[in-house]
């Protein structure tokens, strides 16, 4: 949802651009919003304490989002759409042929996935997901790679050039792909550059990409395109989306997957 109030007069012109590209899109990395205005990270990071010490946005890790704002961690996210997810992750099961070979990203819906493959002797996956491998972790469970990288944050991911190398020397059948929102033209996006760079990595990798959201995602959006809805063979999620998305994914005849039904 887009916030537009007020701004204070006395505003530099790159914090005011500041405060509306933040309150349109719900948060911003200090990273992406360096790139986006040209400066360096320490430049933002002054700018994101002087609007909050005025009330106007919200500091947090990495970021700020707008005034008010919570951005969920990892423990409050995996209290969120528990059924759904794991409804994902019975849908993953039946969609992943027998030998397959996977690419499992990070975030709590993959980790719902994780546990409803843990029985799938016959895969072979590969992994940035730390809290996902020990899922799937077990002398009837599946082979699992976990891919180097620098640790971030308490979901158990890593990321970094050394994660987005390993990705470029495997091929897997298939990258499950976890996203914060859409944007207007109804592709995924996220929140994280690093996080994002990983994920493109997979879906280059990958012979097939699925796209695994919850419904709850479909009236959100993030600060970075993740990558355009025809990089994705099917967009896996618990209820159909609304027309407006749901139509974006037909004109690019991906299959969107809800439930046991097929909506396009």
């Amino acid at each position: 949802m887009t916030r537009r109030s007020a701004q204070p007069p006395d505003l530099a012109p790159r914090q005011a651009a500041l405060l509306r590209l933040v309150g349109d899109r719900g948060f911003g990395t200090v990273e992406n919003l360096a790139g986006h205005f040209g400066v360096s990270s320490q430049t933002i990071r002054r700018d994101i304490i002087a609007l909050t010490e005025r009330g106007l946005l919200q500091r947090f890790h990495g970021g700020a989002g707008p005034a008010g704002a919570v951005r969920l961690g990892h423990a409050e996210k995996l209290g969120r759409q528990p059924d759904a997810k794991a409804r994902i992750g019975a849908m993953v099961v039946h969609e992943i042929p027998q030998g397959a070979s996977i690419f499992l990203d990070v975030g709590t819906t993959i980790e719902a996935i994780a546990a409803a493959l843990a029985g799938r002797r016959d895969l072979r996956v590969f992994t940035n997901n730390m809290i996902a491998a020990l899922r799937l972790a077990g002398a009837d469970g599946p082979q699992v790679r976990i891919l180097g990288g620098v640790l971030r944050g308490s979901d158990g991911s890593l990321v970094g050039g050394e994660t987005v190398r390993e990705l470029g020397g495997i091929a897997p059948d298939f990258a499950l792909i976890a996203c914060s929102g859409f944007d207007a033209r109804g592709a995924p996006t996220d929140f994280d550059g690093e996080k994002i760079a990983v994920k493109r990595a997979a879906i280059a990798a990958a012979r097939r990409s699925l796209l695994v959201a919850d419904s709850s995602k479909f009236s959100r959006n993030a600060l970075e395109r993740i990558a355009p809805i025809d990089a994705f063979a099917a967009l896996l999620t618990d209820t159909p989306p609304d027309g407006t998305l749901l139509a974006r994914w037909r004109q690019f005849d991906v299959r969107v997957v809800a439930g046991t039904a097929t909506a396009a």
